[in-house]
């Protein structure tokens, strides 16, 4: 049956929405209010459970010379004294490799995989269900009917607003920095210095280059006006790796994070996915996995319904809600070993820090 498909944003999880789509037979159009000229900055950490939804979607091969692996991760305190270490390659042995590369390198694999031009500078004003039809209004005025709206537009998602599935994203208090480092310290692992409220995190992703990902809670505090100079502030005594990588920053961004938790994803023709539906904070690094987990089942479940949309939006749901829930308490327990003093959680993490952690990924291994 030939539907007529909308995928609204091409970032990670528009892109991954369309490919998934696209492999189970649909010919979705795609577009996105910014410019193809805007790429995404930094890098991303990709672990096991990212790297099978990929290979489902048929693009494993061409991320494979992208990045560096990730075998360990190893977990110190901020003296840069070892805490605990993870095997990261036993955890995801039989599911896929995680890998840390560029998120332009990302983004250009995943447009790649589309199979058709993908609207740039195309932005959506309102969207209307009339009929069991959606109406979606663009930026010019035009007016277009779809079968299915997918709203793949991040945590301040348009989509969501304009259909009534739920209110703003809540801020969970956290800013993050964000930056590639060429010509730092040789690090062979990922690896994490946790502080009480901050933690500072550097992984490999080839060419001598890492990315470094901080963060602290601070949810009354403006952003800096400096993010470089406040990473100096905040991690400039700590040890390990850090001072070496401070030296060498240049550029970083800055963000706030923010939790999407709502009642339902879909309304008649119109269904969410990716951080639109369930955003959380980036700590178990799970948001681009999800995404990618996402766009497979969509894709599939709308294949078995035969063009029986509804049901196949809430076979959707059904199957991704209670591993995305997941995450987000796995993530919010992680987050909450943040508020308590280092003098009492490292001599715990420890004895028991590689089980701990290790056991957040647990539910990840199964299938999607």
């Amino acid at each position: 049956m030939s539907l007529r498909i909308l995928v609204v944003g091409a970032g990670i999880a528009g892109l991954a929405a369309a490919r998934g789509l696209r492999v189970a037979g649909f010919r979705p159009e795609v577009v996105e209010a910014l410019p193809a000229s805007v790429v995404p900055g930094a890098g991303i950490h990709l672990p096991g459970n990212a790297s099978r939804a990929l290979r489902l979607l048929g693009l494993d091969v061409p991320l494979r010379p992208l990045g560096d692996l990730i075998f360990r991760q190893v977990f110190l305190d901020t003296r840069g004294r070892d805490l605990f270490e993870m095997d990261v390659a036993g955890l995801w042995a039989g599911v896929g490799e995680s890998r840390a590369l560029s998120r332009a390198d990302l983004q250009q694999v995943l447009l790649t995989g589309v199979g058709g031009e993908v609207r740039f500078e195309t932005e959506v004003r309102d969207v209307q269900i009339v009929d069991g039809a959606a109406k979606v209004e663009f930026g010019t005025g035009a007016v277009t009917e779809y079968d299915l709206v997918v709203g793949a537009d991040g945590r301040r998602s348009l989509i969501r607003d304009k259909v009534g599935l739920g209110g703003p994203a809540t801020p969970t208090g956290q800013i993050v920095y964000r930056s590639v480092v060429t010509g730092g310290p040789p690090l062979t692992d990922w690896t994490a210095l946790l502080g009480r409220r901050s933690a500072f995190v550097a992984m490999p992703m080839g060419g001598r280059r890492l990315y470094c990902y901080a963060d602290e809670t601070a949810p009354d505090t403006p952003n800096p006006e400096d993010p470089a100079e406040r990473l100096r502030e905040l991690f400039g005594s700590w040890g390990g790796p850090v001072s070496a990588i401070l030296d060498k920053i240049e550029k970083v961004q800055v963000a706030r994070t923010d939790e999407v938790v709502l009642p339902s994803w879909s309304k008649g023709p119109v269904v969410l996915v990716g951080d639109a539906a369930h955003a959380t904070a980036p700590t178990l690094a799970q948001g681009a996995a999800m995404s990618f987990e996402d766009g497979w089942v969509l894709g599939q479940e709308l294949r078995s319904a035969d063009g029986d949309i509804p049901a196949a939006l809430r076979a959707y749901e059904d199957r991704r809600r209670p591993r995305c829930s997941e995450v987000r308490e796995r993530t919010r327990e992680r987050d909450r070993a943040r508020d308590v003093p280092p003098s009492l959680r490292d001599p715990m993490l420890r004895r028991r820090g590689a089980r701990i952690f290790t056991d957040h990924y647990r539910a990840l291994v199964s299938p999607v």
